[in-house]
């Protein structure tokens, strides 16, 4: 599978050239005054670049086609898409439909009225990443659906609310699957959330569903938080590719995710 072509002038991570993965350090990254100058850039574009896909998510276009617009956005504003060739990523974005949890390629099937799609934009500007994603609606969805989709971002909002110095990670968890299990969804377990900054990904991992993780939340930290709501079970599948994760049951997922800073006293959304 043919990677798309990014101009050498722009700054590249580290594994863009090998296709390894990142450098994970024992110790959580604490962010200097510089450090969020450079992740809100990074994530203000990020976000920017999502919501580019918006208005492309309509029946009959390919998740490929989406994929080439926003390499083509991200390389005009000289920034690098973080995903290609991460650990030999083949595409520059992911793209989940409908009962794909996470890390869905960019292929030739046309979207067709009724899917919902997540579309996961990361771009690496000037040594820094931002993260985020957001599921979008194809045309005219079911209401089971739309209700999926709106209580997966609910969920990712009720999580940030909690976030500032002090709080234990494991509250995230906590918060999103109060709000998903009380409205009849399951929480994936299949990934989590992490550390980010000059690297794609680093301490700490963060997981959406009830767990003990330990650590707490301290001023300087920047992580995202993308929980994964599904109608049936939270189980997945890896396909083939040893990317795509699909659901075990075939039921529908959601999922929507920032990049958030912790200040001095509470949070900053930087996507």
């Amino acid at each position: 599978m043919n990677r798309l072509s990014v101009p050498e002038a722009i700054i590249q991570p580290h594994y863009a050239e090998h296709g390894t993965s990142s450098l994970w350090k024992p110790d959580i990254p604490i962010n200097t005054p510089e450090d969020i100058v450079g992740l809100r850039k990074a994530c203000r574009l990020a976000n920017a670049i999502l919501y580019l896909s918006q208005e492309m998510c309509m029946p009959g276009t390919t998740t490929k086609s989406i994929d080439r617009a926003l390499h083509d956005a991200i390389i005009a504003q000289g920034a690098y898409p973080s995903p290609l060739n991460y650990s030999g990523f083949p595409k520059s974005i992911c793209t989940s439909v409908n009962n794909v949890i996470a890390h869905g390629i960019p292929d030739d099937r046309p979207l067709q009225e009724g899917d919902i799609i997540n579309v996961d934009v990361t771009v690496y500007l000037n040594g820094y990443h931002g993260d985020t994603s957001a599921t979008f609606l194809v045309g005219q969805v079911d209401d089971n659906g739309r209700s999926l989709v709106e209580c997966t971002r609910e969920s990712l909002e009720k999580a940030i609310q909690i976030c500032k110095p002090g709080v234990p990670f494991k509250e995230i968890g906590k918060a999103i699957c109060e709000h998903a299990h009380g409205q009849g969804y399951s929480v994936s377990n299949e990934l989590s959330g992490h550390g980010i900054g000059k690297e794609f990904h680093c301490y700490p991992l963060i997981l959406h569903h009830i767990n003990e993780e330990e650590g707490v939340m301290l001023p300087g930290m920047a992580f995202t938080i993308e929980p994964v709501l599904c109608q049936g079970s939270p189980m997945g599948v890896m396909w083939p590719d040893n990317w795509t994760i699909s659901t075990v049951d075939g039921g529908r997922s959601a999922q929507f995710e920032h990049t958030v800073f912790i200040t001095e006293n509470g949070v900053e959304v930087l996507t």
